[in-house]
């Protein structure tokens, strides 16, 4: 009798610390769960690729015309393509992070997984790993094509593009943690927004032009997005030669309000949801 008592406090003590502690493995499972997924399906990696590829060879073929035509953009090598290049991480980072977990959605997983130990933190953290998986396969070719057909290699940027790169993944995943959140709350119904708020978003940010070009009224709005300061900054890095510092710590501070917000409303979303009983109700 003893040793059952033993053995029943001792599995509680054991289901209490597995509930209470951030799980890496929880984070590895969900991770590989959506590898499974990419690997399997050449339909998801085409198109993973496809996008970026297109942008590139579009805005490359523009770029070629302007520098031909433009002694500005001639001394400025590699402007558009690196813009496009770039936006893409912030566009594809979020995608990224919202199309993995649609594809919970899209399965009717969602309940399962609430139900599971996994940890509504477990859960973010394991699509922000999907997320960087599916940026790298798309990103990495298409950076090698821009190489090979344009003679623009972002990777000379060093680490300033890895500076660029956090700020720009950072803002992807803000906006893709509250997507999640509206997803859990208002069902398949917001699903478009997955698809669009993103790119309602890009043209405030000055992709390709500097903040001045935007009305008046508009400028303290782009000041007020993290990726305007990754591409001023690397405006100043490609015309004018020079690492912005100032503008990076803007960013990344934007970013962090950003990122903790977008946190906050994710678990009042997902409350909300447990309450309504909604998440059930979820997928197609």
């Amino acid at each position: 009798m003893t040793a059952t008592l033993q053995r029943d406090r001792h599995r509680d003590r054991a289901a209490r610390a597995n509930k209470s502690g951030f799980s890496f493995a929880r984070v590895g499972a969900m991770v590989l769960r959506h590898w499974y997924l990419l690997r399997s399906s050449w339909p998801r990696l085409l198109e993973i690729v496809y996008w970026p590829a297109v942008n590139l060879l579009t805005w490359g073929l523009v770029q070629t015309y302007v520098q031909q035509h433009s002694g500005f953009f001639a001394n400025a090598a590699g402007l558009i393509i690196g813009a496009m290049l770039l936006s893409d991480v912030l566009i594809r980072g979020q995608q990224g992070f919202s199309f993995a977990f649609l594809e919970e959605l899209w399965s009717r997983n969602i309940g399962n997984l609430m139900m599971s130990p996994l940890r509504p933190s477990e859960l973010l953290a394991s699509l922000m790993v999907v997320s960087l998986i599916r940026l790298a396969i798309g990103m990495i070719p298409v950076s090698l094509v821009a190489i090979a057909l344009f003679d623009f290699n972002i990777w000379g940027l060093g680490g300033v593009l890895a500076l660029f790169f956090l700020n720009l993944i950072l803002t992807g995943w803000s906006v893709g943690i509250v997507i999640a959140g509206v997803l859990l709350r208002q069902g398949m119904a917001a699903e478009s927004f997955a698809w669009t708020v993103i790119f309602a978003v890009v043209p405030i940010t000055c992709v390709y032009y500097p903040v001045a070009t935007l009305p008046s009224f508009l400028q303290p709005v782009a000041w007020s997005l993290p990726p305007t300061y990754v591409f001023e900054g690397m405006r100043a890095a490609l015309i004018g030669h020079q690492f912005r510092s100032d503008l990076m710590l803007d960013a990344f501070l934007i970013n962090l309000v950003l990122m903790g917000i977008a946190t906050v409303g994710f678990y009042w979303l997902l409350n909300s949801a447990r309450r309504q009983g909604s998440l059930l109700s979820t997928g197609e």
